[in-house]
């Protein structure tokens, strides 16, 4: 598994464990992926970041 696939599991899992249904933590999980790929290097995303995405 690729740094970004593990990254992509380890946001659904917080998310899940947050609360959110299955649908909903593999949106969100998505939407961070997204956001990661588009940076340059080894990056994080915070909170208000992954909300931007989202919209």
């Amino acid at each position: 598994m690729t740094r970004s696939g593990r990254r992509v599991v380890l946001i659904w899992l917080l998310a899940m464990l947050a609360g959110a249904s299955l649908p909903e933590a593999a949106e969100i999980a998505n939407h961070a992926a997204g956001v990661v790929v588009g940076l340059v290097g080894t990056a994080a995303i915070d909170a208000d970041t992954l909300i931007a995405a989202i919209g």
